[in-house]
């Protein structure tokens, strides 16, 4: 049997509880389990005008698939900030050309959610980061099933009314990114 060679790509970087790094592991084992505690990010994306993008997660995704989410959520690498992840995640998923310095992080929060259908687990210590950008994404359609501007307040109401199609952490990240303090 061949080892399963595991790159940067495929690793999180693991945290104690007060947030320390205490070494990485791999992605998917990171989520299977309890689930061990990891760095991640969420990513709001406004249009000049104010709308918000939102995604629902493309039906292949690993865990919590087809949900409506914010514009990107994913991982740091080891030793890449979290604006530069944000920056290269917002390329690879969204198609948007959008430099780590565009990027402010505004808060950050832990929170842990199973996923039912997949059996995997999110336990992370995610870091909110905001930014503009005034054009149309062009989606991965691995990771985005759809896509949209949404009006903030209206989105509000869609969440509060039907908070089960959205994914777990988008209402968090949301909090954080009204009252950062």
């Amino acid at each position: 049997m061949n080892a399963v060679e595991v790159t940067t790509e495929d690793l999180v970087v693991v945290l104690d509880p007060d947030g320390s790094e205490r070494g990485t592991m791999g992605k998917m084992a990171a989520h299977q389990g309890s689930g061990t505690l990891h760095r991640a990010f969420s990513v709001f994306l406004f249009h000049p005008d104010g709308r918000m993008l939102v995604h629902r997660r493309a039906a292949t995704k690993h865990h919590f698939r087809d949900l409506w989410t914010n514009a990107c959520c994913s991982h740091p690498r080891p030793g890449e900030s979290v604006t530069e992840a944000a920056s290269r995640r917002v390329g690879e998923e969204l198609g948007l050309d959008l430099a780590p310095e565009r990027f402010s992080e505004v808060g950050a929060f832990v929170y842990r959610a199973d996923d039912e259908s997949s059996g995997l687990v999110e336990h992370e210590w995610d870091h909110v980061v905001v930014a503009t950008a005034g054009s149309d994404p062009d989606p991965d359609p691995a990771e985005v099933g759809d896509w949209r501007w949404a009006d903030v307040e209206a989105l509000r109401g869609e969440v509060r009314s039907n908070p089960e199609r959205f994914t777990p952490w988008f209402p968090l990240a949301w909090t954080v990114l009204d009252d950062p303090g």
